[in-house]
């Protein structure tokens, strides 16, 4: 079958993804990260995800239940084990990489 189609997840058909980004404001940074981890999301993970973001100017309590050192930052909560990428996802490789999500075609190609 051919398809132009970004490619369902092999290893997500029944799995439910939750994603929190933590930021400090509108910082150009943040709106890049939160902007590119929406585009990914709903490419290779569409209908299968829970993204929560945690503005740590309003709640910077939040920041020790994940151990979040730096901003913007990326945590897969679900599925196990949790993951964590810094900055402002712009390298959509290193993403993939780092949340391990693996289009069916994505190996194939590389």
């Amino acid at each position: 079958m051919t398809t132009t189609a970004p490619q369902p997840l092999e290893n997500a058909a029944e799995e439910s993804w939750e994603l929190r980004l933590y930021v400090a404001g509108q910082t150009p940074k943040s709106v890049t990260a939160l902007a590119n981890l929406k585009r990914y999301c709903e490419q290779y993970l569409p209908g299968r995800y829970v993204l929560e973001v945690i503005d740590l100017l309003k709640n910077p309590q939040l920041a020790e239940g994940d151990q979040i050192l730096a901003i913007p930052t990326l945590v897969r909560k679900v599925p196990e084990p949790i993951r964590k990428i810094i900055g402002d996802l712009s390298n959509e490789e290193r993403v993939l990489v780092g949340l391990d999500i693996r289009p069916i075609d994505y190996k194939a190609s590389h």
